[in-house]
This record gives structure tokens, C-alpha cells and sequence, in this order.
């Protein structure tokens, strides 16, 4: 089966969740024997892919934004857009403060789900025409519904069923001021016609999509996010030095305040003077003055020596990072529809130690690969750590159960199978 995967990128400049999915898929797809494609769009995908270095990355973030902007950029030259949409100009922008921002971009996110009829269908354009020159799918998936004005242009023109992933688009969408955020939601229950099948990382986060994007129920799947437990290596946590680990974008939605303001009340008490805290998973110029922050009440508490930021999380540094810790918090202030450094964790593992909201505790009772603590706040969290860093026998069950997990219930080589059942149920035979 030949299966396009259209998927927005973070250009490396952060650990990406829905980045990291879709590739996972990629690879599980491939290793079954099927010819999958990926195809970047607004940034490239990781800072270290070469494997894409022959396809281009459509809808580049300068080359859009400026046209957005400005409207006399709509004109200008071939030549310039190239240079624009040139890899090492589009890895600067990643970089840059904005780029992963929704406020600001509103007016941007509606032309975008508006198709054909927004002002980016020039872009639509090309790579519908690149698709049909280079690649006729069977099956077209896109990352996310905020993807959704592109489905009517691609299947009327590939004729081609789409599949739709639904993960976080609330936590981009509902940070917007209004009519803007309903004018999105809007839009994306208009262009939702046009998906053969939805596909949902979690049960909480398919009643989320079809109370907010009034779906038929009916065509919304839930499977949630996989990895291969072969790539990461199982250490029980108990056998390990206590440390604690954060791992995802360091921005104040994903709440590494919360964790350091923890791990600073853990410290007063001398029974956890040995503990340590490390922390990864890049960040943008947004997030530069609240990192500031965060690194100034670290050295304030004399806590330097005993918190690391460990720069390197894209491949071997990301193993590296797994190495050293033996419990892992990512306190999201308003929960996740599911985070894949869950499953990479338990892949390891090591325990999760998540606050009760959005899919956390769906995911924890299914895995038993951790707990969730009631209230995210810096008190509660480190309750919870302390209960599960002071006994080993819970440690090491929380580990072996999580890593169980991730080869039954999380394995991206089962889920790709059910995958592709569900691409084959929407194609057309022969």
C-alpha cells in the first residue's frame, strides 16, 4: 500500500510528540513492507533527518507567514520563496520566537483550513501537483485536524480516501480569542466531511474531538500512540541512582516550573539529598526569559550541582537522557491527549509520575507503569514523587509493568497493523 503522511514540523528545535508519532508510524509502516512517504510541512521535521533531503517542505513557515502578513510578498520572484523555504532558512526560523505560537496566528491558522479558497492555495496547488507528479497514494494521512483545509483539494484531485489523526489540537485552538476560536472549531467541523476516518490517541481525547468538532462518533477510532520497544533499553528503575526527569518542551504549559519547584521542596528534607533532576527537551525563543526564570530560583535554592539541563534529545541523546533518570514527571498544566514520552519512558523503565488530568490517568490504569497525583501543584507532585522514590519495591514494579505495557498495549508494530486494517477498510479494492 502506498501511504502518504503529512506532518507538520518543529524543525528540532524541541522534543515533538506528534513529530516523534507520526515517524514512529513511518518506520512500523515500512518494516511491514509498505511504501510510506513522509511529507513536511511549515518546518522540517528533526534537525538530524536526511532521509526527506529529496522532498520539499510545502508550506514553508518564512514563506507563508510573510505572505500572510505583507500581501505584496504574494508576488514576488520563484527565487525568493526558494530561499525562504530553504532548509537552513526554515531551521533558523524553528528556532525563533513565534514559530510554534498560536496566539498571533489566528488569522493564518483560518486561511489555512479554509483550502482552496485561503490565501495560501497557491501552496495547495503545489503540492497537490507534486503529489500527483511524484507520488499517487493510495491513502493520504494527515498529523492533525488543524491539516483539515487541505483534505477537499487532495481527495478531489488524488481521489484518494484521508485519514486524520486527532491529538492537541484543543491546546493550540482554545488559547485563541474569540470569534477566533470558534470560528476554527468551525472550520474544522465544516472540512471534516471530507475525512473517510479519524483516528484518536486516547478515549478522552475522542469525546474531546467530537464534543468540539461535532463528529459522528462513528468515524472516530481510537488507537493510541505506539513505539517499538526494541529501540530503548529496560533498566529497572529500582537498580538505578534516585533522579528525577522532565522531558518534553520547556514551556510553561508543559509545567517544568511545577517539577523544579517540586524537586526544591523534595531537597529541604535530607533524606532526598541524593536525588537529582534533569531535564530535556529543547525549547523555542518564546521560552527563553520563563527558562530564565527557572534557572535563577535553581541557583537561588544552591541546587546546581544537583540539576542538569541535558541538551542533546533527538536520537542517542534522547537514550542518554533515559539512562539517567528513574522516575519522569511532565506536569502539563491542562493535561495531553496522550504524550508519547509515556510510552518511551516505560519502554525504559521508568515510572511516570503525571498529575490526574486529560488522558494520564487512562493511560497509567492501563499500563500500571505509574500513578497520578490529584492537583498539579508543586505540594502535590512532590508527594507523589516522595511515595514512589522512598520504596523500591514499588519502583521496580511500576518499571516492569510499564515496560510490559509498551510490548502489548503500546508496541507500534501491532498498532501499524491496525492501521493499515483501518486504510484498507476505506480503499477502494484493486
Amino acid at each position: 500500500m502506498k501511504i502518504i503522511h503529512i506532518i507538520p514540523g518543529s524543525g528540532g528545535s524541541f522534543y515533538c510528540g506528534n513529530c516523534l508519532r507520526d515517524s514512529k508510524y513511518y518506520d512500523a509502516l515500512r518494516k511491514l513492507g509498505h511504501d510510506a512517504v513522509k511529507i513536511p510541512m511549515y518546518l522540517p521535521l528533526f534537525s538530524d533527518e536526511h532521509d526527506l533531503d529529496h522532498i520539499p517542505v510545502f508550506y514553508g513557515a518564512v514563506s507563508i507567514y510573510l505572505k500572510q502578513l505583507f500581501p505584496f510578498f504574494r508576488n514576488a520572484p520563484d527565487w525568493f520563496d526558494r530561499m525562504l523555504n530553504s532548509k537552513p532558512m526554515l531551521k533558523f526560523a524553528a528556532n525563533r520566537a513565534g514559530s510554534t505560537r498560536a496566539k498571533g496566528l489566528e488569522e493564518m491558522t483560518i486561511s489555512m483550513l479554509m483550502g482552496e479558497h485561503g490565501q495560501q492555495r497557491e501552496e495547495l496547488e503545489r503540492m497537490t501537483h507534486w503529489l500527483a507528479g511524484h507520488y499517487k497514494p493510495d491513502v493520504i494521512h494527515l498529523s492533525n485536524a488543524l491539516l483539515l483545509g487541505l483534505d477537499h483539494k487532495l481527495k478531489e484531485e488524488l481521489r484518494v480516501p484521508v485519514i486524520c489523526s486527532l491529538q492537541d489540537e484543543d491546546v493550540w485552538v482554545d488559547i485563541m480569542t474569540e470569534p477566533n476560536r470558534e470560528k476554527v472549531w468551525g472550520l474544522m467541523a465544516e472540512k471534516s466531511r471530507y475525512v473517510d476516518v479519524f483516528v484518536s490517541v486516547s478515549d478522552y481525547y475522542t469525546k474531546v474531538s467530537i464534543d468540539s468538532m461535532k463528529l459522528d462518533e462513528n468515524k472516530v477510532k481510537t488507537l493510541p500512540i505506539g513505539i517499538d520497544p526494541s529501540d530503548y533499553t529496560f533498566i529497572n528503575a529500582s537498580e538505578k541512582p534516585r533522579s528525577i526527569g522532565f522531558i518534553s518542551r520547556m514551556c510553561y504549559e508543559n509545567g517544568p516550573d511545577i517539577l523544579v519547584d517540586a524537586f526544591i521542596l523534595l531537597k529541604k528534607k535530607k533524606a532526598f539529598s541524593d536525588v537529582r533532576l534533569v531535564l530535556t527537551g529543547g525549547y523555542t525563543g518564546d521560552d527563553l526569559g520563563f527558562l530564565k526564570d527557572i534557572k535563577k530560583k535553581i541557583r537561588q535554592n544552591n541546587l546546581e550541582t544537583d540539576v542538569e539541563f541535558h541538551e542533546r534529545f533527538e536520537g542517542n541523546g534522547r537514550k542518554e537522557f533515559f539512562s539517567k533518570v528513574s522516575v519522569i514527571s511532565v506536569p502539563v498544566r491542562k493535561g495531553e491527549a496522550f504524550g508519547i514520552y509515556i510510552a518511551e519512558a516505560m519502554a525504559s523503565g521508568i515510572p511516570v509520575v503525571q498529575p490526574a488530568l486529560g488522558a494520564f490517568p487512562e493511560i497509567v490504569k492501563a499500563s500500571n507503569g505509574g500513578t497520578v497525583y490529584p492537583e498539579n501543584s508543586p505540594e502535590s507532585l512532590a508527594g507523589a514523587l516522595e511515595t514512589v522514590l522512598n520504596d523500591k519495591d514499588m519502583l521496580s514494579n511500576f518499571s516492569i509493568s510499564g515496560r510490559k505495557s509498551t510490548e502489548v498495549k503500546f508496541n507500534i508494530n501491532i498498532l501499524a497493523r491496525e492501521i493499515v486494517d483501518i486504510y484498507s477498510s476505506v480503499c477502494q479494492p484493486g
